[in-house]
């Protein structure tokens, strides 16, 4: 597979999930925008060595019109947005009653919004050019609920309800619309929060991952953000043509249950 000459936007690609979806799309050829806020250097590094072209946008995805600014650098800078991937989140736990509105909006507008303001930018030159492929990051969350993360789980759910219809909008075009629900993804956040938790019980790193992981996830291992990154490519194969609208669950069984 090639995505030469293809452009994909990774919104949220500065660490973590992102910036492995990132560099499993730029390995195959394609030019990358970036966005995030994480070592925006390091990141542009990483994703440049595969020797494609990298671009960078500041856009602050909780306010339509810098989204609506990235979407038009993009364009731009590379012609048009061939993938677009939805990747860019936040997380607040609190429980309902104390949930903050400032969160409870902020989450609704970066986890899900956002999405929907790329998605409708997109779809036109990609409607045009009769191929593209939008990927949005959902999560174990948008499939079953946890405790005291209302906000995150309201957004994801939301996210793969926009993935439906935005497949079945396109469902006769060359546009494909998926979501990847990932449970553990060993990333740097979710390490921490083992950290916290070896600390807090005063137990060793290891004790505590499995701690962590016994609790939902039957295959007791994480994900890794090159699996998600693997699975976006397979997304935008000549295999993933006839896939459209799907929840896709990366989460070690945790969903079967």
């Amino acid at each position: 597979m090639s995505l030469k000459n293809k452009t994909a936007l990774v919104t949220g690609s500065t660490s973590g999930i992102g910036l492995g979806i990132a560099k499993a799309l730029a390995s195959q050829g394609a030019n990358i925008m970036m966005n995030g806020f994480g070592d925006v250097d390091a990141a542009i590094a990483e994703v440049s060595a595969a020797g494609t072209r990298v671009e960078y946008h500041h856009a602050d995805l909780s306010k339509p019109s810098e989204i609506e600014d990235l979407m038009n650098s993009a364009a731009a800078k590379f012609g048009q947005v061939d993938i677009l991937v939805n990747n860019a989140g936040i997380q607040h736990v609190s429980s309902l009653e104390d949930f903050r509105v400032e969160h409870w909006d902020a989450i609704m507008a970066i986890n899900l919004s956002a999405a929907f303001h790329t998605t409708r930018l997109a779809l036109p030159a990609m409607k045009a050019s009769n191929w593209g492929r939008i990927i949005n990051m959902g999560s174990v969350h948008a499939l079953v609920a946890s405790v005291n993360k209302a906000a995150y789980v309201a957004a994801k759910h939301g996210i793969v309800g926009l993935t439906k219809v935005t497949a079945l909008e396109t469902a006769t075009t060359g546009i494909t619309c998926n979501a990847i629900c990932p449970g553990w993804v060993r990333t740097p956040l979710a390490l921490k929060q083992v950290e916290d938790k070896a600390k807090a019980l005063n137990i060793n790193f290891e004790e505590a991952t499995k701690l962590s992981l016994g609790e939902k996830e039957p295959s007791m291992q994480f994900t890794t953000t090159e699996d998600i990154g693997q699975l976006a490519l397979f997304f935008c194969s000549p295999a993933g043509n006839n896939v459209r609208g799907v929840a896709w669950s990366m989460d070690g069984g945790w969903t079967a249950q």
